[in-house]
């Protein structure tokens, strides 16, 4: 597909004259995003479609980001749209099968060691690409890991990634989803782009047995948790090879400076073994024929609501309040209500 998907005529004209929406496939924090068919070229593209508010700021600066990325395993950016000034219209490639964790909620299954290196060798491409370019993505996991028809797997969802420039190669946010996120991200103190690689090994724990670590606790204490204990591994290591735990342990090494880079990690035993896409098109037919039938959204996902209580936190975080007396404070919440 050419770099100008959209000619200069449709990029100044009505985004309404320009597609044929066919369902909604998703649902964000942000808003919806639905299948739709480009009519001039007929190929089939996602839409993200945002009402205009307050947060208008954080959408385009996504936008930004989306487009300096032009890498395979990294969902394409076509084009954006503003609509009657109350709705932002994102258009990005299609990927047919949804995320890799919609496939396991809809197959009712985790994934074999096989399927994980081929979804975990790509996304490591697309963060080679990433990191070599000092950006961050900084919410790597299943979720934001998603697969086309031909079981391609590319990296989605850049609402919180962030650039560093070569200056200053640490950023001090706290952001993310708690579950994943690095320690030092939690304890504010300076993270790079090994914080992504962090996220990835939790991400392996997650495609192999079906959730992340201390997912049985609420997302709050689990930011307490994290940066205290030691590197998680997965609850029955014995089911999987040594190649596989070692490749985790790898990715989750406590200090940051001493995780191996998404470059070396290609290297490892465990991604030399990776096959070609070929073996996930079983699980990928399955889930877009699940998909087609509306399988997506015939559950509530509840987890959704510990997701937002978080963000709510972080938006405390990040107005300046002190993070040593959040930590006090809810510390000595959970010892009361015992959590």
């Amino acid at each position: 597909m050419s770099q100008n998907f959209f000619t200069e005529e449709e990029l100044n004209g009505n985004p309404d004259d320009l597609f044929t929406f066919i369902g909604k496939i998703g649902e964000g924090s942000y808003g919806s995003v639905y299948k739709a068919i480009h009519k001039r070229t007929s190929e089939i593209v996602s839409i993200k479609v945002v009402p205009i508010e307050d947060d208008y700021n954080d959408i385009i600066k996504e936008i930004n980001f989306m487009k300096s990325i032009i890498c395979p395993q990294v969902v394409r950016f076509y084009g954006s749209f503003i609509k009657e000034d109350i709705e932002l219209w994102i258009v990005m490639e299609y990927c047919a099968a949804g995320s890799v964790s919609d496939i396991m909620r809809l197959r009712k299954q985790t994934l074999t060691e096989e399927q994980i290196a081929v979804i975990i060798k790509s996304t490591l491409q697309g963060l080679v690409y990433m990191h070599s370019h000092m950006k961050i993505h900084r919410d790597i996991k299943a979720g934001n890991i998603l697969l086309n028809a031909k079981g391609e797997a590319k990296l989605a969802d850049f609402g919180v990634s962030g650039q560093l420039s070569d200056s200053t190669a640490k950023r001090n946010t706290v952001i993310g989803t708690p579950y994943w996120m690095a320690p030092e991200v939690i304890q504010e103190n300076g993270y790079g782009v090994s914080a992504d690689i962090w996220s990835l090994g939790i991400t392996c724990i997650e495609m192999a047995q079906g959730h992340p670590p201390y997912n049985n606790i609420h997302p709050m204490r689990a930011i307490f948790v994290i940066p205290a204990r030691p590197p998680p591994k997965l609850e029955h290591p014995e089911k999987f090879s040594e190649d596989f735990n070692n490749f985790i342990a790898l990715c989750l090494v406590k200090k940051p400076e001493e995780r191996m880079t998404a470059t070396q990690l290609l290297d490892t035993p465990f991604m030399k073994k990776a096959q070609s896409e070929v073996i996930l098109e079983g699980i990928v037919n399955e889930a877009i024929d699940l998909i087609s039938q509306g399988a997506l959204f015939r559950e509530d996902n509840v987890n959704i609501i510990y997701i937002y209580t978080f963000y709510f936190f972080i938006f405390f975080l990040n107005n300046n309040i002190l993070i040593s007396n959040i930590y006090t404070k809810i510390n000595y919440i959970f010892k009361i209500y015992d959590i």
